[in-house]
């Protein structure tokens, strides 16, 4: 194959699942014209790509990686991008009724143009979503658990946990397209561009990432006691939690911003923000 690819992979993703991916795809026919760089090796992408115009390349790990190179090689990388799923979570193939995955994909259209999320003076390009209540916090206490070198992370476990006890609620406003709503007791209020964050949770069932229309949705999960909560949870993989009309609000627009009373973390596919109180999501014109 005559086509020169840069196959890019995160030796932190997938447990290692992602240098296993890289190596495979370069070792195959139709990639043996191809270089594999680590990520966490490269310091700038502006350097890597200076002498590489329209280089094609393949991304090789999860979720939040893809974030990671989406929002720091913004501007730089011309050529053709190709994803490999090799993470843990696996939103955004999700998102795509990608079920089995035995090739690379071509994404240009799915990330030349993408919402930001607006929080503390910065913003960052959102590829599936940015959680933020107690999804936030489960992502937290998963970094957490990943810097004491836990292997297994069970998030379900911690999302139950902090249900239980550990996660405290607080109040906070939701405004979209300029009308505002307060809720006394929010437990999570995502805001998303696909359908699926989380592992496989669907807040917004309806959202279509390319409806072209510069449309976002949020949903907030609000005011039920604990073991309200516990009962409509689950329905969240499924989508099913909308029918909980009077404590499930999905709301749609070009430009969403959630205020809370104090501060709560905040992640933004996978990659977390400590000490968030407000937040904002829209695509730029």
């Amino acid at each position: 194959m005559d086509a020169k690819f840069y196959i890019l992979y995160n030796p932190h993703a997938g447990n290692g699942g992602s240098e296993a991916a890289a190596k495979s795809l370069a070792s195959s026919a139709k990639y043996e014209n191809s270089e594999i760089v680590a990520m966490t090796d490269i310091k700038s992408y502006s350097e890597f790509f200076a002498d590489k115009t329209d280089a094609s390349v393949i991304i090789c790990g999860g979720d939040g990686t893809l974030n990671r190179f989406i929002n720091e090689a913004d501007g730089v990388a011309h050529g053709d991008v190709y994803y490999m799923a090799s993470g843990s979570g696996n939103d955004f193939l999700r998102d795509l009724d990608v079920t089995e995955q035995s090739e690379p994909i071509l994404i240009n259209k799915y990330i030349e143009k993408l919402p930001v999320c607006e929080v503390n003076g910065k913003k960052y390009k959102v590829l599936n979503g940015v959680g933020y209540g107690i999804d936030g916090y489960c992502c937290m206490m998963g970094d957490a658990m990943k810097e004491q070198k836990i292997e297994k992370i069970d998030y379900t476990a911690i999302a139950i946990g902090g249900l239980l006890g550990k996660y405290k609620t607080c109040g906070g406003t939701v405004t979209v397209d300029g009308e505002s709503r307060t809720y006394k007791k929010i437990w999570l209020a995502p805001a998303m561009n696909g359908r699926y964050y989380g592992g496989g949770m669907m807040p917004c069932p309806d959202q279509d990432r390319l409806g072209g229309e510069g449309i976002v949705s949020c949903c907030v999960f609000h005011d039920t006691s604990k073991l309200g909560t516990l009962m409509i949870f689950p329905s969240l993989f499924k989508g099913e939690h909308v029918k909980h009309e009077k404590k499930v609000e999905v709301r749609s627009g070009k430009h969403i911003t959630v205020e809370f009373d104090s501060p709560r973390p905040l992640q933004i596919d996978g990659e977390t923000i400590k000490g968030v109180t407000k937040f904002s999501m829209y695509y730029e014109n």
